[in-house]
């Protein structure tokens, strides 16, 4: 998972320099979103392969061959990094990375509903892969302008997914001042270390900002510095939180934990610098 998710970031760095050099101002940290998007994919691509065995449980019961279905999804995750990284057919690949999320909304989360109603975890999951598909539908929104879908399927993938990532913003960073000892980023069940200094402070920090910034993003005019800035801050929080947490527990049971959470508050920034994508420029079209 480490190998995959490193040769993702730097064939990614690579690859996006024309797009960056071409962008200013905040959409130079929008511009990388799609990188981040793939390295995050391409660790959890690596874990279907290394963990299949392990995570064909989740496959639906009433799905047959839960291990085919396991490596199915590995190599369309895999499928996706690579799009995104060589910037190929990324229009389509953008709208079934938003379906596949979607249908693990309808096909695992949903069913549960009535188990997990009072569960604030199972609305924090549910939330979170609403929400990466919402920051992939906003992207093929802006990338499928040669394809024969219409114009107003397209804006409503962008206005519907922009709203969708915007509250999940909001409704994390509630999360982040109700729990403030939780982890921050995706407020899942983890503990923050106690090697780790003010960690409440931290919370509410990444909470402002993450409350600040979806609140700005329901005004247009606000949209990219508002993704630029909460993206940023996310990403920043896996490189100096929660690496570090990895590296910590690498030779422990909970590796492949500390690698999740990698993989996971790297996707929820980089949804969120997808959030802000801009049709209007030739860099976001190309």
């Amino acid at each position: 998972m480490v190998g995959a998710g490193l040769a993702a970031l730097v064939a990614g760095l690579v690859l996006v320099r024309p797009r960056f050099r071409t962008a200013e101002g905040a959409g130079k940290l929008i511009v990388l979103g799609p990188v981040f998007e793939a390295v995050a994919l391409a660790i959890f691509a690596a874990e279907h392969f290394l963990a299949a065995r392990g995570m064909m449980g989740i496959v639906p019961k009433w799905l047959p061959g839960p291990l085919f279905w396991t490596y199915f999804f590995g190599v369309a995750l895999a499928a996706a990094a690579i799009s995104l990284i060589v910037w190929r057919s990324v229009g389509w690949s953008a709208l079934l990375l938003a379906l596949f999320f979607l249908l693990i909304v309808i096909t695992i989360d949903l069913p549960n509903l009535h188990k997990e109603l009072h569960d604030r975890f199972f609305w924090i999951l549910t939330v979170r892969e609403t929400c990466f598909a919402s920051g992939a539908m906003v992207l093929a929104g802006h990338c499928l302008g040669q394809t024969p879908i219409p114009q107003i399927a397209r804006a409503a993938l962008v206005r519907v997914g922009r709203v969708i990532v915007a509250a999940a913003m909001v409704f994390y960073a509630i999360e982040h001042f109700l729990h403030p000892l939780h982890v921050p980023g995706v407020p899942l069940e983890k503990m923050t270390p106690a090697w780790v200094p003010g960690p409440a402070v931290l919370a509410y920090f990444v909470g402002l900002v993450l409350l600040a910034a979806g609140v700005a993003m329901f005004v247009p005019r606000m949209v990219r510095i508002a993704a630029a800035a909460a993206g940023a801050m996310l990403v920043l929080l896996v490189v100096f939180f929660y690496v570090p947490i990895f590296l910590t527990e690498m030779h422990t049971p909970l590796a492949l934990e500390g690698m999740n959470y990698v993989g996971d508050t790297l996707l929820f920034g980089a949804t969120v610098l997808l959030a802000g994508w801009d049709a209007e420029s030739r860099v976001f079209r190309d």
